[in-house]
């Protein structure tokens, strides 16, 4: 098992000023970081020497929004989200990540007042088949997120989003799953986690208020036991949210602070995880 923390909680682009934050985490335990591609200019083949130097791997988390939308009825802005997505992926190469995690199945926060239709489904599905032909090319695996119903409208349980990705039919795109989404969602924790087990490759730990995971009501019992079930080996990364960054609190709805610090909430979580995996795969 690898232990992971969202740099979402600071930032949506990862600079000098974030170094003592990283060391930080190093120092904390952490395997890794995950990595915000939202700023495709910067300098990723620099982090990556700097990640490389203070051991930390990485995985890469992207979005696409509604200038880049892979399921929109115009063609051109579907191609522009491929390319979109290419890039990032190109990004996490630079890096070094190993995994591209994030909703970037069609636009994030955009909604058409009903659910998926017939023809977004299959542009969502040929979109994504272009972007994981890339994805193959560059080393990366997909790890394709369903988000609740407040969120996005294509994928909102784990079963569309296992779905979703046996269509696309290719071995360089997967599924994640997050607790967060689950919660609002599942009606079966278990069921939701064996439902995309085949296709699983990256597990987002968040709080059901996107704090401190433990420190809520996630069914944290079953999705524990759940993943150890269908034999769940990879990365487990923290996934929580804060003030930090004004249009992220903007956009998962963060009015207040849920948590004493960031470097707190981080270590609370590393020990949580551990607990949890250590009375169970060990």
């Amino acid at each position: 098992m690898k232990y992971g923390m969202n740099l979402l909680l600071w930032t949506g682009e990862v600079t000098e000023d974030h170094l003592p934050i990283l060391e930080s985490l190093k120092a904390m335990g952490y395997d890794g970081v995950e990595i915000p591609i939202f700023n495709l200019e910067s300098d990723y083949t620099l982090w990556g020497k700097r990640l490389d130097d203070l051991g930390l791997e990485r995985t890469a988390v992207t979005v696409r929004t509604q200038e880049d939308n892979p399921i929109s009825c115009d063609a051109a802005v579907r191609a522009k989200g491929v390319e979109e997505t290419k890039k990032a992926l190109d990004c996490c190469a630079a890096v070094g990540a190993t995994h591209l995690v994030g909703p970037y199945h069609s636009a994030l926060g955009v909604f058409s007042g009903t659910g998926p239709t017939a023809d977004e489904w299959i542009w969502g599905v040929e979109s994504m088949g272009q972007v994981a032909e890339h994805a193959e090319k560059v080393d990366i695996m997909l790890g394709v997120e369903c988000l609740n119903r407040f969120e996005t409208y294509l994928l909102n349980t784990h079963a569309d989003a296992a779905r979703f990705a046996r269509e696309v039919d290719h071995p360089s795109c997967r599924v994640m799953y997050d607790t967060f989404h689950a919660n609002i969602e599942e009606k079966d924790i278990a069921k939701a986690i064996r439902d995309c087990a085949d296709v699983l490759v990256h597990v987002h730990i968040s709080e059901n208020d996107r704090s401190t995971p433990g420190a809520g009501n996630i069914r944290w019992e079953e999705n524990f036991d759940a993943l150890k079930e269908v034999g769940y080996d990879g990365w487990f990364v923290v996934e929580a949210f804060g003030l930090a960054l004004p249009e992220l609190a903007a956009a998962t709805k963060i009015w207040r602070r849920m948590y004493e610090t960031e470097e707190k909430l981080a270590q609370q979580a590393l020990e949580f995880m551990k607990q949890n995996v250590a009375r169970r795969w060990s």
